[in-house]
């Protein structure tokens, strides 16, 4: 099953219905959604580096994302603030981990 958000006007949706889970360096976008399964968009900023900096912090986070376990009906935006493309694996892995333990735990409340 393909996760991926791909059309802009999908993530426009997201960006302006969504509710938002901020962190150090990332900020979570999420909408519910009437299909089973998530679908997950990333946006990184051309102000973070040059492409190579960025398509390198994208597959980390693609990668880390693919191996977690997301709920499903949302759909998501995982948008990178400045210093991201400056940390390491696990240091992304574990804040992009509390970003979505964050978020369930603000829809349960």
């Amino acid at each position: 099953m393909n996760h991926r958000l791909s059309k802009n006007s999908q993530f426009k949706f997201i960006y302006k219905k969504g509710e938002r889970v901020h962190s150090e360096n990332f900020t979570l976008f999420v909408v519910k959604s009437k299909f089973e399964g998530y679908k997950i968009g990333f946006s990184i900023s051309k102000k973070l580096g040059k492409a190579n900096k960025r398509n390198k912090l994208k597959r980390r986070m693609r990668e880390i994302v693919r191996n977690m376990d997301i709920p499903s009906f949302c759909n998501y935006v995982l948008l990178a603030k400045e210093n991201a493309t400056l940390l390491e694996f696990a240091q992304l892995k574990k804040e992009l981990e509390k970003l979505f333990e964050k978020y369930e735990k603000k829809k349960h409340s």
